[in-house]
């Protein structure tokens, strides 16, 4: 009965946020309601950008619907808090807010969620021989955890279909992890929200019907993502046998499932901090600026690859955190894949452009091989910055008949 009630929460939140999301354009378009374009920006032409409004709708229905699997009274902490960030995100796409008061209003969401016992977080099970976490420290640290997972999904929502991909294989895997450690609650609302993000993908890589999730969207859904985070880290030891894993891997899982955004806002920060700036000026250095800048790969593809190795790792760590029983040797397999992923990415950013400069040399020699074997080779002019290569300008006819005459 509860796979027939995961379909149904799919399908419930996928035709709702396709039904939804037209009329959202519409209105956007009628009221001139778009998303000027800038230096930074990806896309080069105005674009409506309240897809979020639809993930909110979809959320709220979705609770309502699924209340009857909702044993703790949950859905009443997490009404008021989303319609906050619905309200700070709205006014945000609209009219702009400082960055502070985008700040309080996230606090905020996540104080009315975190006054609920079921995410209060006690213990670590055992990771780094963490067992009790004092009241006031776990209270800061599930509310730091979730503010920069809030912050970094919304930071990562920077081309075509990114956050909508990566936002579906990131609650897909939550969904499954709640099934099996028996909390169908949360399995059905990941599951919803899914269904609504695989209809937004629909228009947001259209051509026609482009639609962004702006702020409202990227926050909404960081939030779930965030809340589902602290859940699966609260989970106590008695879930042991319901899980693929020992309790005391979660961290490392939950940070596994969280690779991609976590990893990227924690790269540009460091980066922007080497290069004296502020951590939150904007740039070009995000992973998928690479993918686009550097090796002009279009919006859909660097989307799904940064998707498809999302879900390659998480299944991956997943799968070693059921074989190992040492969390010591995943967080070693773990941050030995970090180190793997900052060498790939700084040769990507760093590296590619002399790999260019080389290629070019080499193209402009083979050129200069070719002419020297013609009887008149063309003047062809090196740049000045390639040393060691010097082409003389070809000698003039006059010149030749000089040379030719014995002396």
């Amino acid at each position: 009965m509860l796979y027939l009630y995961l379909c149904l929460s799919f399908l419930g939140g996928f035709s709702l946020a396709y039904l939804l999301i037209p009329k959202i354009i519409g209105i956007v378009q009628y009221k001139k309601l778009f998303d000027d374009p800038n230096d930074r920006s990806s896309h080069k032409e105005v674009t409506p950008t309240l897809g979020g409004v639809a993930f909110f709708l979809v959320l709220i229905f979705g609770l309502f619907f699924i209340r009857q699997w909702d044993n703790a009274d949950v859905a009443f902490h997490f009404v008021p808090a989303l319609t906050i960030l619905f309200i700070m995100g709205l006014k945000d796409d609209l009219l702009a807010i400082a960055p502070t008061t985008k700040l309080l209003g996230q606090i905020a969401a996540i104080a009315l969620m975190l006054y609920h016992p079921t995410f209060e977080l006690q213990s670590l099970n055992g990771f780094l021989g963490i067992y009790e976490i004092p009241l006031a420290l776990k209270y800061a640290f599930s509310g730091f955890t979730m503010i920069v997972i809030i912050n970094a999904f919304n930071l990562i929502d920077g081309i075509d279909g990114l956050a909508g991909m990566l936002g579906s294989v990131i609650l897909s895997v939550f969904a499954a992890l709640f099934h099996f450690a028996g909390y169908p609650f949360y399995s059905l609302l990941s599951v919803c929200l899914a269904g609504g993000l695989a209809a937004f993908l629909i228009f947001n890589l259209s051509h026609t019907r482009k639609i962004f999730m702006g702020d409202t969207g990227s926050m909404i859904v960081g939030f779930i993502m965030a809340i589902f985070t602290v859940k699966l880290l609260a989970l106590r030891s008695t879930n042991e046998l319901e899980l693929p894993f020992k309790p005391e891997v979660l961290p490392i899982i939950a940070l596994s499932i969280l690779i991609v955004p976590l990893f990227d806002t924690g790269r540009v920060f460091v980066m922007r901090i080497m290069n004296g700036k502020s951590p939150f000026d904007p740039d070009r250095n995000h992973l998928h600026h690479i993918l686009i800048d550097k090796l002009h790969l279009s919006h859909r593809r660097a989307s799904f690859i940064m998707a498809l190795f999302s879900f390659c790792f998480v299944g991956i760590m997943m799968f070693l955190g059921a074989t190992f029983d040492n969390y010591l040797i995943m967080g070693g397999i773990f941050l030995l894949s970090v180190g793997v992923l900052l060498f790939t990415t700084y040769r990507l950013s760093r590296g590619f452009d002399s790999l260019k400069k080389r290629m070019f040399i080499r193209k402009r020699f083979k050129a200069v091989q070719k002419a020297n074997n013609r009887k008149e080779p063309p003047l062809i002019v090196f740049p000045k910055s390639v040393p060691g290569y010097r082409v003389s300008k070809p000698q003039s006819k006059s010149r030749k008949k000089e040379e030719e005459v014995p002396s």
